[in-house]
């Protein structure tokens, strides 16, 4: 039986398992996960270059929103449980209409060489669609192999001693396995984590197919901030000292790395950048990235109007005039600085920024009335304070933005990661007995629902 098929028969089992069953799934593969951490860890450093202490944290994270969506399901309002009473007085007269969230189907998840724990093969993608119920079929990143199939023979070994059907998960490996992957008719659903080139390659694809399915890939990110005239004066040097760490943490390869950052002309932040930068870069994830990163650097450098900062370890570029070539992503430990001379000029350069994941905002007392709507534009999460390389993994949370950050406007980290592999059912005067349990009148789940307009 192949993959493919293993998912299949799975689906319907997933599809009548009770929360508690996915809810203990999920469970057992955070604690089988966390028991094998001596195990996982040096190996992902070995692939990687992360080092011991990143990829310890990164387990714990990953193993923690393994649990988050555990309690999450249980908690039930994922459901969007939704009952509308008949009432024959309404014009027109309305029946009993019941409407809930239910799984798609297998679902493909693509994972990621950045985090290789959290947005991998046991990562957030792939948690947040075995807690619907949704099979799942994980295409291993090349950076990593070695433990991605160890990483997937613990989480198969956890799955199975908790009882949950064969089918319900497989690892594939492999550049035509992953084409093949998101055009197989089994495959309800994708989830993508990398660059705008294979991801808007697979999107196509999917978009492509005889049935045509939803695609959540999270792509380039510039992730621009905004440090206005009095946040400099007051705050230069250490807002210059944040920049630092948080564009060259990881070594430039987060998502959300701050890529481009708005400052006054001779500002204090420049002038007190290079003392802050790291005296050595760490090495890169992979040669395929370190390649990408020194074509992007060439690139970036060598537009006219860029002016060359700094060019170490770190590389820090800065320009008077912002140009639609500068706004690509350059992932790795690099830094674009886009002078402005007054408020005016920084309202009219914004206007040209694409869609990001991240948008920061440094200011101080005075007014940003002009600056917060263009920044809530192009971004999924706006900051204030602080920099957006920290990503909590939390109910509220909302890791997406508008393209090309992101195909859709879901979010890949936090509970409601759990949108994309659910669509909306409604069942019209059925009978209480056929009903599934979140939207039968007694509520045996107990779970919130919005009962004629009002959460109950």
């Amino acid at each position: 039986m192949t993959v493919y098929e293993a998912a299949a028969a799975a689906f319907p089992t997933l599809l009548t398992s009770t929360v508690t069953e996915r809810a203990g799934w999920l469970r057992a593969i955070a604690d089988a996960l966390d028991a094998a951490v001596d195990e996982l860890v040096p190996l992902a450093d070995e692939e990687t270059h992360l080092g011991p202490t990143r990829l310890r944290g990164e387990v714990s994270r990953t193993t923690g929103q393994l649990r988050l969506f555990a309690s999450a399901i249980v908690e039930g309002s994922y459901l969007e449980a939704t009952i509308d009473h008949a009432d024959p007085t309404s014009t027109p007269p309305r029946p009993d209409l019941r409407r809930m969230l239910r799984p798609l189907g297998p679902v493909a998840v693509y994972a990621a060489s950045n985090f290789p724990f959290a947005f991998s093969v046991a990562g957030g993608d792939t948690a947040s669609a075995l807690a619907v119920g949704c099979p799942v079929i994980v295409k291993a990143h090349p950076g990593h192999p070695r433990l991605s199939r160890l990483t997937a023979s613990i989480v198969s070994g956890a799955l199975e001693s908790a009882g949950a059907p064969a089918g319900t998960f497989a690892l594939v490996e492999g550049y035509d396995e992953g084409v093949a992957l998101v055009q197989h008719s089994v495959i309800a659903a994708a989830a993508f984590t990398g660059s705008v080139a294979g991801g808007r390659a697979l999107f196509d694809l999917a978009a492509a197919r005889p049935d045509p399915i939803p695609f959540f890939g999270e792509l380039g990110s510039i992730n621009p901030v905004v440090v206005t005239e009095d946040a400099d004066r007051e705050n230069g040097a250490t807002l210059a000292a944040g920049l630092a760490a948080s564009f060259t943490l990881g070594a430039g390869q987060f998502c959300t790395k701050p890529g481009i950052v708005f400052v006054p002309r001779d500002s204090v932040l420049e002038r007190s950048l290079e003392e802050q930068l790291p005296p050595a870069r760490p090495l890169l994830l992979n040669d395929a990235i370190a390649s990408g990163f020194e074509r992007g650097r060439e690139r970036l450098l060598d537009l006219p109007g860029v002016e060359t900062l700094v060019d170490g370890p770190a590389v820090v570029a800065a320009t008077d005039s912002l140009s639609h070539d500068m706004l690509t992503e350059v992932f790795g430990p690099l830094t674009l600085l886009v002078r402005y001379a007054n408020r005016v000029e920084l309202v009219e350069t914004l206007h040209q920024l694409e869609g990001s994941l991240t948008a920061t905002l440094h200011a101080g007392d005075e007014s940003v009335d002009d600056l917060l709507p263009l920044l809530e534009s192009i971004a999924g999460r706006v900051l204030f304070a602080g920099w957006p390389t920290g990503v909590a993994v939390a109910w509220a949370q909302h890791h997406g933005g508008p393209w090309p950050s992101t195909t859709s406007q879901h979010t890949s980290v936090g509970v409601t990661a759990v949108r994309r592999f659910l669509r909306p059912i409604a069942y019209q005067d059925a009978p209480d007995r056929l009903l599934p349990d979140a939207l039968k009148q007694a509520n045996p789940l107990g779970i919130p629902r919005r009962v004629d307009g009002r959460i109950a």
